[in-house]
């Protein structure tokens, strides 16, 4: 070790627009101070609801996080009981605060939240809740869960519950997002909040988000805090429950001069380094201190968004603490389940019913049913305890009611970008045949006219190369520079944290999942395909739950894979990467993920509003970087660009003898090289061929099954080649047959990697330039017309 002979320095902050404060300190401030009877009925409501919460991991047993549920109870028990602006009534109210679970496996508490929430009112006042069932989450909705939807027990058929999934999902109401996967529901939250800050401006609601300090750790975190408190988002309230327990460890966080065990840095430092308001409770299930915190950020306190550091015990009073309370809990109907329950019974004087070890399924769904309906008695013999609690839902829904929430003058118009027909092209979107164009900067133009048109209702960013995959046109007739909540919100070019294709995915998922606005996000497609396919499966997901909740269609956002394809050839094989459709394409359900594959800079029109009107949750166009020239369909014998709205088109149909077989392509590049260099070579030889280019798999896939057959019928499939840009595996749809695969050119047909090189030097070491492409086709067609 070096010995130092200079005095070591303290290294401290710099200059921050984000502010302190410790909890202690206002509980002395006018307006922040808690009254008796709300402390008393929180504290009621805490007991009961982790009461609730134990008994679903009974009798749901190896499944649910009763520990962070727990340590988290008090914290959301004061937003839904004291802090938010929102109806019950009306879980779909726009101008409403909202709650995010970005901690998804907090779930239990969530569901155990809702359900008490819902008994309260109930017992409260009826005629305040949704005149839908399926806009509530009642206590015996919590039969279902984490149960299937084929679960056949008697009372979950009889009582019609809602299967309430492990992480949540907007099947759920008063859910927004589909959380729980490695920090995606941070960015994905905060994404509501853009949207909302952007719809209804200053006046606007809070996007309250809930996790623990073990979810902080994952890079794309990072990366959406920075976000967020550089754009301003003040309509944030991050909710850290710091318990200092994750799944494996008890010491997350360096805790004073004890070192942490993943981090060194404590919440506060982390919220503070990123230039948010920080506001410590040293004592998390202090309802005063919780309250008081509450109050104080939704003030707002400025312009920065506010973070609230709760320091917790995750299990706390549950018997099992820390980590071993993350993801397991008490033994079924064990004696320390028991136990876990006395409190509560000495409380309210009541008791629950004993367990019988040897039941059937039905028997113990009827004996959980008896432990929800001990939960109901309680309630309905304790007056005070309902009229109190809701009276603070009555005051929520009148908070609503006043704060005079409106949309913003010329607000984006999202159902605009869903009116435009394919082969209607408005002017100036495509070129005529001769001039240059790229295949970006043709997507850039599509959104943009799509943008203006829409007042704006599309979000844009990239991973620092806005310029460079032409993203950045998207805002063009928009105020320049980067979208800030205070300082330049009529920006649609949103910064997200630098190189940062993680948290991009995130956030403009949550900026779509609001229903207000579409997120577009851009990078290589060999980086963003697959850091934001998390993302992507998550918003999926959510989209599917929003669909199962009031069948709306989906809000789909776009992954931009641009750079795409070997003709990046001279960032070499780490950029130019021919796998990340592999990833997307036909790896979603159907009708979720959309992949449009261009050669053609004039089919962007046609492919984009196509997969815009179909309402998939993903859209991921990729397009290329070098510039090429515009061909004239006309006179190569092309149908019309508005035929690539099919996902699949015929670029010549066999007609007459001898026969020589079906070719499919996919990729811009390799369709350059065929139209230029080989196509005329096929006419010149005579060779009878059907030829057949792939824009969209999934939008072909979207087509009813006869015409489907009409445009590319599946007897070609078995006799077909392929050539790909892409992966061999991308054509194992279209070339059914074993030799048919194996004359496929692709770009990993060498057993190698491509090299680096100006672009047609790597088609060319990929055996897919034009030559290449012709000595591949002449084979096959003469091997064909031999078996003829």
């Amino acid at each position: 070790m070096l010995s130092l002979q200079t005095k070591t320095q303290k290294l401290e902050f710099g200059w921050r627009r984000g502010l302190y404060f410790d909890s202690q300190d206002l509980l002395k401030t006018d307006g922040l101070r808690v009254s008796p009877v709300l402390k008393s009925c929180l504290e009621d409501l805490d007991l009961i609801y982790r009461t609730l919460c134990g008994i679903l991991y009974n009798f749901v047993p190896t499944s649910g996080h009763p520990g962070g549920s727990i340590s988290s109870g008090r914290i959301v028990a004061g937003l839904l009981y004291d802090t938010m602006s929102y109806s019950i009534g009306n879980p779909d109210q726009p101008a409403s605060d909202i709650i995010s679970y970005a901690a998804g496996h907090k779930a239990m508490g969530l569901y155990a939240m809702w359900a008490l929430r819902d008994e309260v009112c109930r017992q409260y006042k009826p005629e305040m809740l949704p005149s839908e069932e399926r806009k509530r989450l009642r206590l015996e909705d919590l039969l279902g869960f984490r149960r299937n939807p084929t679960q056949d027990t008697p009372l979950f058929k009889q009582y019609h519950a809602k299967t309430l999934d492990g992480h949540p999902t907007p099947a759920v109401p008063f859910v927004r997002l589909s959380t729980g996967a490695s920090g995606v529901g941070i960015g994905s939250s905060f994404g509501l909040a853009i949207a909302a800050r952007d719809c209804f401006g200053s006046n606007t609601p809070f996007v309250h988000v809930i996790e623990g300090e073990g979810g902080l750790t994952p890079g794309r975190v990072h990366e959406s805090l920075a976000t967020a408190a550089t754009a301003q988002v003040n309509n944030i309230v991050l909710h850290v429950d710091w318990n200092q327990s994750s799944i494996d460890s008890d010491h997350v966080c360096r805790d004073g001069q004890i070192p942490g065990d993943y981090v060194q840095w404590n919440p506060m430092e982390f919220a503070y380094l990123n230039d948010w308001n920080v506001i410590y409770v040293d004592n998390g299930f202090d309802v005063e201190q919780i309250l008081a915190s509450q109050r104080l950020a939704v003030g707002p306190i400025n312009d920065q968004p506010t973070c609230i550091v709760y320091r917790t015990v995750k299990g706390w009073q549950y018997g099992i603490e820390g980590k071993n309370s993350h993801g397991a809990g008490h033994k079924f109907c064990s004696k320390e389940f028991y136990e876990f329950l006395k409190p509560f019974e000495m409380r309210f004087n009541t008791k629950f019913p004993v367990c019988d070890r040897q039941s059937t399924d039905a028997a113990i769904e009827e004996l959980y049913f008896q432990h929800l309906l001990c939960i109901r008695q309680v309630l309905s013999s304790n007056q005070p305890l309902v009229q109190g609690l809701g009276d603070q839902l009555a005051k929520a829904s009148r908070s609503l009611a006043t704060s005079g929430r409106a949309l913003r003058e010329n607000a984006p118009d999202v159902k605009q970008l869903y009116r435009f027909i394919p082969d209607e092209v408005p002017a100036g979107i495509a070129l005529d045949s001769g001039h240059s164009d790229t295949l970006r900067e043709s997507l850039a133009r599509v959104l943009s006219y799509l943008n203006r048109q829409s007042n704006g209702a599309i979000f844009c960013t990239s991973a620092d190369l806005c310029g460079s995959t032409s993203i950045k046109k998207v805002n063009d007739g928009f105020a320049e520079g980067y979208w800030n909540a205070v300082s330049n919100p009529s920006s649609r070019l949103l910064a997200v944290g630098g190189i940062c294709e993680d948290a991009a995915g995130a956030l403009v998922a949550g900026i779509s999942s609001y229903g207000a606005s579409i997120g577009v996000a851009s990078s290589y497609g060999a980086f963003i395909a697959a850091l934001q396919h998390v993302a992507a499966r998550l918003h999926a997901i959510g989209q599917q739950g929003c669909f199962d909740y009031n069948k709306a269609p989906s809000n789909p956002f776009f992954i931009v894979c641009a750079h795409a394809g070997l003709k990046t050839g001279e960032d070499g094989p780490t950029h130019a990467d021919p796998q990340p459709l592999q990833l997307l394409q036909e790896n979603f359900p159907r009708g979720y993920m959309i992949t449009l594959t261009p050669w053609d800079p004039n089919e962007l029109w046609p492919l984009v509003v196509a997969a815009l009107k179909a309402r998939p949750a993903v859209i991921a166009p990729f397009v290329t970087r070098p510039v090429e020239t515009i061909l004239d369909r006309g006179k190569l014998g092309l149908p019309p660009v508005s035929a690539a709205a099919k996902g699949i088109y015929a670029v010549r149909r066999a007609h007459k003898s001898p026969y020589h077989g079906t070719v499919v392509l996919q990729g811009s590049g390799e369709m350059y090289a065929f139209l230029e260099e080989v196509l005329p070579r096929i006419d010149q030889e005579g060779l009878n061929l059907n030829v057949f280019y792939i824009a969209s798999a999934e939008l072909f896939d979207l087509l009813p099954l006869a015409e489907q057959e009409q445009i590319f019928p599946g007897s070609l499939r078995q006799e077909a080649m392929g050539i790909s840009g892409f992966t061999l595996p991308t054509m194992y749809r279209w070339v059914l047959s074993s030799e048919g695969q194996a004359r496929c050119l692709h770009p990993f047909a060498n057993g190698r990697f491509p090299s680096s090189g100006a672009a047609r030097k790597v088609m060319e070491e990929a055996n897919l330039h034009g030559e290449a492409q012709w000595e591949a086709i002449k084979s096959y067609a003469h091997s064909m017309a031999r078996r003829r």
